[in-house]
């Protein structure tokens, strides 16, 4: 019998470690790390929030929005979670496991959204350009 003495708000127990369980309670907006595996066993964690709850009658699933920062990117994730999930697993986070700055993620998603708009602006003059000088190919009869 493998047995191991934990203390939870001062009172010592005694708990059979294989009859242990653990269950944590979750709401939406609470904070995690969600852990996944991405190669062979390379593992990845994200900070993320409980984005909500979806009661399937089969499959009742935890709904995960998480961010994956780089140097240059910040990128808002979301998955599913439920008996059948592989590779990823979630935990309660604290605010000291947030590993980034609200202002440096919203400038580099700042960014990231003028470079879009860019895009699109490029786009349209190709399509205005396109209209006004290859349109005589196209003539109406």
């Amino acid at each position: 019998m493998e047995k191991q003495i934990i203390e939870i708000k001062g009172v010592k127990m005694e708990v059979d470690l294989r009859e242990a369980t653990t269950i944590e309670t979750f709401k939406v907006g609470d904070k995690v790390k969600v852990l996944i595996k991405r190669y062979s066993d390379n593992y990845n964690v994200y900070s993320g929030i409980i984005a909500g709850f979806v009661m399937f009658k089969e499959l009742p699933t935890i709904v995960v929005a998480y961010l994956e920062t780089s140097y240059n990117s910040a990128e808002l994730k979301f998955t599913n979670i439920n008996s059948k999930t592989e590779d990823i697993e979630i935990a309660a986070a604290t605010d000291f496991d947030i590993p980034w700055e609200k202002a440096n993620v919203l400038e580099v998603m700042d960014k990231a959204i003028e470079k879009k708009k860019e895009e699109v602006r490029d786009l349209e003059m190709k399509k205005d350009y396109f209209l006004k000088c290859f349109g005589k190919f196209f003539s109406v009869e």
